[in-house]
């Protein structure tokens, strides 16, 4: 069937939607995690340059086998009519857990509620970002959360899916390699400085547009859901070049400014200044765009691989 991977897109997302993530005994993208932490274990520590060297070839050599497998296993589960969809879906299922986000962030905001802070500090710092939240106030851990919604409905969500649409399962399988190896190597420690510069540099450029869709996406939820639109673009071209990041801000401001709320990582960046602090309940509204940008992501992107499939008819 030509056109098979045209209804792969819906079912894999109806899939993370109903079931989230496997065990990580079972999920690729664990085992991806462990292989770059055994390479992590053995890179070389006697120069800068080395470093960066291995770095460079641990972005490229996994990115490549990644790709590699999707290709063979795509073009196998192809010649499967109807029975390929259900393996093929659960493969590009693995490369994103949008229902995985939303349950992490949803435990953040009872843990607001209910005004345990301690709980909910523990929460955000578990599951959600890297920073330290042992002082972090109330607005700001519901800050904190509804950032990382924004960030990872781009790099978590719209990105895979966005090369899934251009290059099919080896894209994202490809892309979701290399933004685990940054998320993994990309510190601004003595240790990973240099080893995860490559992988930085290389995640930032595959981030490039699928952020800014990103963005957009989100604009696209506003007009949809009542929120304000056109606030969230004022907000988006005034703020998003604050974060050290030439993608995260993307995502995050226009978030911001359709909430209408300041994000606020201390010393750092302030998107949305001016804007009231957020509250809990404005995590759920964060959660309810990031599921009507990835459905609104799934529809272009099935459009998108329908059309290439029909041209080669």
């Amino acid at each position: 069937m030509k056109d098979q991977r045209t209804f792969t897109l819906g079912l894999a997302l109806l899939m993370d939607m109903l079931w989230g993530d496997p065990p990580n005994r079972w999920h690729p993208v664990a085992w991806i995690g462990q292989g770059i932490a055994w390479a992590e274990r053995h890179a070389p520590t006697r120069s800068s340059f080395w470093a960066f060297l291995y770095g460079l070839g641990l972005a490229c050599s996994g990115g490549l086998t990644l790709g590699s497998i999707g290709r063979v296993l795509e073009k196998a589960l192809e010649r499967i009519p109807l029975l390929g969809l259900l393996p093929q879906a659960w493969l590009l299922k693995t490369t994103f857990a949008s229902r995985s986000l939303a349950l992490a962030a949803g435990k953040v905001q009872w843990a607001l509620e209910h005004r345990d802070l301690d709980e909910g500090r523990r929460l955000v710092s578990w599951h959600l970002v890297s920073r330290d939240t042992t002082s972090l106030g109330a607005e700001h851990v519901a800050a904190a959360t509804i950032e990382s919604v924004a960030e990872n409905t781009g790099d978590g969500f719209v990105a895979p899916v966005f090369y899934y649409a251009l290059f099919g399962l080896p894209g994202a399988w490809a892309y979701r390699f290399l933004n685990t190896a940054d998320a993994m190597l990309g510190y601004h420690d003595e240790k990973r400085e240099w080893l995860g510069k490559a992988t930085a540099r290389l995640d930032d450029v595959a981030n490039f547009v699928p952020a800014r869709l990103t963005a957009l996406l989100f604009l696209a939820a506003a007009r949809l859901t009542g929120e304000d639109a056109q606030r969230g673009w004022a907000i988006w071209r005034r703020d998003a070049g604050k974060t050290a990041s030439p993608n995260a801000g993307h995502p995050m401001s226009a978030m911001a400014g359709v909430l209408g709320v300041e994000l606020e990582k201390k010393g750092v960046y302030r998107l949305g200044e001016g804007l009231p602090l957020p509250e809990p309940a404005d995590i759920a509204r964060s959660v309810r765009l990031m599921w009507w940008a990835a459905g609104l992501a799934a529809v272009l992107a099935t459009a998108a691989a329908f059309a290439k499939s029909r041209r080669k008819v």
